[in-house]
């Protein structure tokens, strides 16, 4: 093909694990992709809204070329930057406006509850009352959040007033990282009277949810919302950490044609177009009852393999099909595999990594394993938890992406590859 009738896609955060998942949808040999900042610049240290825009604005200005689609598959500020960049050089993408109805946690609640009652109590925590307090109408067990945040980061479960202070300090103490560079955001936007004086800085007290965790994926396209897929998040025993996201989900039909309908009438109410969107949802067996965790403005990378492995297409291909105005409609169940998952090898104590696995030790294991991809995080000699975006409970040692007949396959994958790894540690010294 000539190179001139490719169209070039810039993408924010472009890392090594997605660049050949991308490169696999269907069409990809008529794109050519560009890296559009690197997570670090994006994601490492307090987020400047206003620096990170004009260097994007940087590289495409200076790019010699056609810019057809701008895209992401990242929290904020990922998200929010892809609206703004998209509006400046004229390509497809939804509002800024119903990416931050998702983003901001307390304003996403409160869409939510005009489209339907499947969600927690919540309420926000005044963060310089002394004592901090619960909401009023807010029960125990809950979880404290800041309304801005990812990777479950400053996130923390609570059972009472002592927990729940706790919680609120190490807030306190972090929630500038992200709120304050979501302001620039708020000020771009007309809020309603609900949000007045809200801002980025607001944290959020929701009750416990109980039962399984779920993941809804879809588009809106055309005004038309899709679901094309519901995974189960799977955690580790007694731990809010996940094990696994496993495709497709397990639960009866009922219940994901609730899960369907919900989310379908949830979205209409943000007002997404030209974008795909991941919903996270708890569902108890005991009472048949789903509840809303939350929404993100963008399809899961952590799913991209588990689509691909089972339907024949990675959900990369909807957002870059929504970018370039193509119909984004995925295959159905055409891939190798009739099930797969996303596994999380944890570390639930801080230590010193001694050994990592190269990268040659790391293909060879793929080798031998059909349907087996591997990503080590740590790097050898780094400290656990110096780690970047990890959750509040452990550290993330490696991500292990196995397709299979059936679950009992998918775990014997998982358990061969953590033995293969030969991960080692010491203990952490003092601080």
């Amino acid at each position: 093909m000539p190179e001139e009738s490719a169209k070039n896609v810039f993408v924010l955060g472009l890392d090594e694990a997605n660049l050949p998942v991308l490169r696999q949808v269907p069409g990809a040999d008529r794109l050519r992709f560009h890296q559009l900042l690197t997570i670090e610049e994006l994601q490492l240290g307090e987020v400047h809204l206003p620096t990170l825009f004009d260097k994007a604005r940087g590289v495409l200005d200076a790019f010699d070329g056609s810019i057809d689609a701008i895209v992401g598959y990242w929290d904020f500020p990922v998200s929010t930057l892809v609206p703004m960049l998209s509006e400046r050089y004229g390509t497809r993408s939804t509002s800024l406006e119903s990416v931050v109805k998702c983003e901001h946690k307390y304003w996403s609640r409160l869409e939510q509850q005009k489209a339907t009652d499947r969600h927690p109590g919540f309420g926000q925590v005044d963060l310089s009352a002394e004592p901090p307090r619960p909401p009023e109408n807010v029960r125990f067990p809950l979880w404290v959040k800041p309304a801005l945040s990812y990777s479950s980061e400053l996130a923390f479960g609570v059972d009472d007033e002592e927990e729940f202070r706790k919680a609120v300090a190490e807030i306190r103490d972090g929630i500038s990282r992200i709120g304050r560079p979501f302001e620039h955001i708020l000020e771009r936007i007309d809020l309603p009277p609900e949000m007045d004086g809200v801002g980025g800085r607001v944290c959020l007290a929701e009750e416990a949810m109980s039962g399984v965790q779920v993941a809804v994926e879809g588009y809106v396209h055309q005004g038309k919302v899709t679901v094309y897929g519901v995974l189960d998040s799977i955690q580790y025993p007694d731990s809010p950490c996940f094990l696994r996201h496993q495709y497709p989900s397990t639960l009866p039909p009922p219940v994901i044609a609730q899960l369907h309908d919900v989310s379908e009438r949830v979205m209409r109410q943000i007002g997404m177009d030209s974008a795909t969107f991941s919903i996270e949802y708890f569902y108890d067996p005991r009472t048949q009852e789903i509840n809303l965790l939350e929404i993100n403005p963008r399809h899961s990378q952590s799913h991209a393999e588990l689509f691909q492995y089972v339907d024949g297409v990675s959900n990369h291909h909807c957002m870059l099909s929504l970018a370039l105005g193509d119909d984004p409609r995925m295959p159905h169940r055409e891939g190798p595999y009739a099930m797969a998952a996303k596994w999380y090898h944890r570390w639930f104590t801080d230590g010193v990594v001694r050994r990592v696995p190269g990268p040659e030790e790391i293909a060879r294991i793929e080798r031998e394993t059909p349907g087996v991809r591997i990503e080590v995080v740590p790097e050898e000699g780094s400290r656990l938890s110096g780690l970047p975006q990890q959750d509040s409970y452990s550290y993330e040692l490696a991500h292990i992406f196995t397709g299979g007949a059936d679950e009992d396959e998918l775990r014997e994958k998982f358990d061969h590859c953590v033995a293969a790894l030969g991960l080692e540690f010491d203990d952490a010294p003092p601080e």
